[in-house]
């Protein structure tokens, strides 16, 4: 959709201007749509992504394009470098000195022949890029399911298991914690996604677990992430970062999404 010149005029100086979807029901946000070459455009909408003092939601196309050219963009350039890459993840946890269970990268057959030299059944695999909703994770508990892994992935992303049937789903939004809660996975179900027949379990979040997922949004510059805490041996380690959360949890606690990103953008917290 364009919007004619008059009607850019007549935009209240509130509303504010998105190109991915996330804020569409959001009454004070105008969303332009995603679209690769910047001439598809109209030039009103043009015009409108020129002045606008920041964008919301930019596609991982645009914020490395926006950054280069100094305009400000929520989330930042540094959520979008890290969205469903699970390496890139797990460096920059290295590099920080967060906690995160033992992982390690195998590039290519031969690296993945010495696998069981760092890792002993059973432990998780992983798909490294790409995945999301728990579909692209493994539980390996012997040489033939590591076989299969290897087989479809010639890079193996390959993790530490620690069981349990819990983890702490907190989502961090601008600078602050927003919403935390438990996710229990289902009988028989090593993973805890709401997508693989979790449940939302709200109240009674560690404090510690609500310290580690801001320091960790924090350190890694993530703006708008949902943060996986696992409790084991007593420590919380992070799982990952999810920059494409879903919003059951939100839903689950009687929290409106589009409401509550409406009045962050008018208090200026993102």
């Amino acid at each position: 959709m364009s919007y004619p010149e008059s009607r850019i005029h007549m935009i209240s100086p509130r509303t504010v201007i998105a190109l991915e979807s996330r804020l569409r029901n959001c009454r004070n946000v105008l969303t332009l749509g995603v679209k690769p070459n910047f001439e598809d455009y109209s030039p009103e909408n043009a015009e409108l992504i020129h002045r606008a003092s920041i964008i919301y939601y930019p596609s991982l196309f645009y914020a490395d394009l926006f950054a280069s050219m100094g305009k400000k963009t929520f989330p930042g350039y540094h959520n979008y470098m890290c969205v469903q890459d699970k390496i890139k993840q797990t460096a920059l946890f290295k590099l920080l000195k967060i906690p995160h269970p033992k992982t390690r990268v195998f590039y290519g057959r031969h690296q993945q022949k010495s696998i069981t030299d760092f890792f002993s059944f059973p432990f998780i695999a992983k798909v490294p890029r790409g995945s999301a909703l728990g579909r692209g994770v493994f539980l390996i508990k012997n040489k033939a399911d590591l076989a299969d892994y290897c087989r479809l992935n010639r890079t193996a992303y390959i993790q530490q298991y620690m069981p349990g049937d819990r983890d702490i789903r907190v989502v961090v939004i601008g600078a602050r914690v927003v919403h935390a809660y438990w996710r229990i996975a289902s009988p028989n179900e090593f993973r805890s996604n709401i997508a693989l027949g979790g449940s939302i379990q709200l109240g009674n979040i560690p404090a510690d677990a609500l310290d580690l997922a801001l320091d960790t949004a924090r350190k890694c510059h993530w703006d708008d992430v949902g943060i996986d805490i696992l409790l084991h041996g007593g420590k919380f380690y992070v799982l990952e970062g999810n920059m494409k959360y879903g919003r059951q949890g939100f839903t689950a606690a009687g929290i409106d999404y589009a409401e509550m990103m409406e009045q962050m953008i008018d208090r200026g917290e993102i």
